[in-house]
């Protein structure tokens, strides 16, 4: 499987074992038959931090984070900034979070001639299906953090 897939790294060959001939290995277990096999495996491609790196000015994150008032009332923050500048392009406040408030967010502050092609955001369920097909037609391509790699986002955002 290795050799007819040279660009498969240790987890997808064990993620391709486990659903297509239902043998569940860890990928370390993968790696260490690799590595009799000529050394470990590494995935084909630009890592994310890379590509962050490169496309930085071409980059908007977006994100909510809460925040408590005096009263204990929880609004959630809305917050959109281009990654090569740290310039915040939006941000607004709701106390109930919806797509279609969050599309309207969008919708205030993309003009579809703002030069970004990439929106970065998690898989946070205010950003539907909906949103993406709205910010698609502004010309920006939607790239979503993966469910194991939480650890995208703040990259992005920093």
């Amino acid at each position: 499987m290795a050799r007819e897939n040279p660009s498969w790294g240790e987890g997808r060959i064990a993620d391709e074992l486990s659903l297509k001939l239902g043998l569940f290995v860890d990928s370390r277990t993968v790696g260490k038959y690799l590595k009799e096999d000529g050394g470990p495996r590494r995935p084909v491609g630009q890592r994310w931090a890379t590509f962050v790196q490169n496309h930085a000015s071409a980059i908007v994150a977006c994100d909510f984070f809460t925040s408590i008032t005096a009263t204990f009332q929880v609004l959630y923050v809305f917050v959109a900034m281009e990654i090569g500048s740290r310039r915040i392009l939006h941000c607004n406040v709701t106390a109930h979070p919806t797509a279609d408030w969050t599309r309207q967010q969008f919708r205030e502050f993309l003009d579809g001639e703002s030069g970004h092609p990439y929106l970065v955001h998690d898989r946070d369920c205010v950003f539907s299906a909906e949103v993406d097909t709205a910010v698609n037609g502004f010309g920006l391509k939607v790239l979503k953090t993966p469910l194991v790699a939480q650890w995208q986002t703040p990259i992005a955002s920093v």
